[in-house]
């Protein structure tokens, strides 16, 4: 199974897929939202300027990104595949993954764009609920997606949280910043010949599941 890479907007399905991954196929999963929410936890200097940045819908420096992401990477069994998810964020990030790649000798990669509209994305964002727990995701706006009881997790029936930065204020500057910053993204991995772009709109999520699985076995 390939590496994956997932470029994608903000509330578009990242961490649903990657779940899903995991669960089926034994994928490992860097997610920089989580690492960076992690470190806000330490309650150090860092993580309250960290919290500030998340709070603001701003992003993290590149210099800090690149120290996580690759702390990450070299703790990590390489032989199994693993996703990033949230990163590369501009063609600078893009750059420094490859090099990084290359480093570890890592080759058998694609990145996997998943496109949604905003009006979709930020409703999506604002009805989140994940499980601290057990890492189930739920959404309190879309049926199909609601937890059994409310904000109890299905699975193993912890209170399940939102995130502090699920505010329509930062969500609209997280999605443009995306949408400033995704295109010389996307032409560097295709031109790499390394780009699976899907609009999410069309399929279900299993059909979106289908999608990927066949283009990384």
């Amino acid at each position: 199974m390939k590496n994956i890479i997932f470029i994608a907007a903000p509330a578009t399905g990242k961490g649903t897929f990657s779940n899903m991954l995991m669960e089926r196929y034994g994928y490992n999963h860097i997610s920089t939202g989580d690492l960076l929410r992690n470190i806000v936890k330490t309650n150090t200097s860092l993580g309250n300027e960290v919290a500030n940045v998340l709070k603001s819908g701003k992003l993290v420096e590149d210099e800090l990104m690149f120290k996580i992401i690759k702390e990450k990477l070299n703790q990590m069994d390489l032989t199994k595949p693993f996703i990033i998810d949230g990163l590369p964020r501009n063609i600078n990030q893009a750059l420094y993954l490859n090099k990084l790649f290359d480093e570890l000798n890592v080759n058998n990669y694609m990145a996997i764009n998943l496109d949604l509209e905003y009006e979709v994305a930020l409703k999506r964002a604002l009805g989140r609920l994940s499980c601290l727990n057990c890492g189930a995701t739920y959404n309190k706006f879309f049926e199909k997606f609601k937890p059994i009881k409310e904000n109890i997790c299905d699975k193993c029936g912890n209170v399940l949280d939102s995130r502090t930065d699920d505010n329509e204020e930062s969500f609209k500057e997280r999605f443009e910043t995306y949408q400033k910053n995704v295109k010389p993204i996307l032409d560097y991995y295709m031109n790499n010949n390394k780009l699976l772009k899907i609009n999410t709109h069309e399929f279900t999520n299993e059909e979106i599941f289908d999608i990927i699985i066949n283009a990384v076995k």
